[in-house]
């Protein structure tokens, strides 16, 4: 089983491998706020103010913080919505507020896809923590990685490896915080997602990062794709610029090229 020094330890070889600007991190929906970890800090009440999940987030892998929050802290309608922490429900008056407003021109497909917007039960849990994985004091459910393309690249590389499989992944300009979580936990997959305008604008995430998420029971799974790609010499830090006609190439390429009776050529040497 792992515990929470082993998510520590996953958290500092991502860090490494990847050299990420920022700590990935961790994860978790409480059911009840006697789970509220020892430190966590809780916006509204600790510091008199609102502010949106994608800034919990921003504040626990930038500056290190734990976050939690619940109803009071948030200051935005997404999270409120799917972390089930407001009622929502056709027949309810904002129901048809939202749908206005979810950026689909249609008004019958805007509220069908209202209707279909990943939420979790009402009233089920309390709230959602998240902090740095190398120091969060309690097992996550999923875990965000903040990556650029050249990052990225690396960590499907390690998930096809160990997975015989790439990615799969739906992507929505907006609402990041939920789309990064919910489907992710509900069908134990890995995710892209793209960060949204609320991400870029109140939670200060570049225009080249882009979010990777990890659910619990395969960081071990990606961190040991993650040491064969670095071994191979292929992860993003081992990979030069080079523009050359040409050029070196695995052994390999010779041999399916001269199956195929074209020109071979130098091997590359890694």
């Amino acid at each position: 089983m792992t515990d929470v020094i082993d998510y520590s330890n996953y958290g500092k070889e991502l860090e490494r491998i990847l050299m990420l600007r920022t700590s990935p991190i961790a994860i978790k929906l409480l059911k009840s706020e006697d789970e509220i970890p020892d430190g966590a800090i809780q916006p509204k009440k600790d510091l008199g103010v609102h502010i949106a999940l994608c800034q919990a987030f921003a504040m626990s892998r930038r500056q290190k913080k734990t976050i939690f929050m619940q109803k009071e802290d948030h200051w935005c309608w997404a999270p409120l919505i799917s972390f089930g922490a407001v009622e929502f429900h056709e027949g309810h008056e904002s129901y048809n507020e939202i749908s206005k407003y979810i950026g689909i021109e249609d008004p019958k497909k805007a509220k069908e896809f209202v209707k279909n917007f990943p939420r979790l039960e009402y009233g089920k849990y309390a709230g959602i923590v998240s902090a740095p994985l190398i120091t969060a004091n309690f097992e996550p459910d999923v875990v965000l990685i903040y990556s650029n393309n050249a990052q990225l690249r690396s960590i499907l590389w390690a998930v096809k490896y160990k997975t015989g499989a790439v990615v799969n992944s739906q992507f929505d300009p907006i609402d990041s915080c939920v789309y990064s979580i919910l489907p992710v936990i509900e069908n134990g997959d890995y995710r892209i997602t793209v960060p949204d305008p609320g991400e870029y604008e109140r939670a200060l995430t570049s225009e080249d990062e882009i979010i990777f998420s990890v659910p619990k029971d395969k960081i071990s799974e990606l961190i040991s794709g993650l040491k064969v790609v670095e071994t191979i010499k292929l992860g993003h830090t081992q990979l030069n610029m080079e523009m050359k006609a040409d050029y070196p190439r695995p052994e390999f390429y010779n041999n399916v090229f001269e199956m195929w009776g074209l020109e071979v050529g130098e091997v590359w040497q890694k």
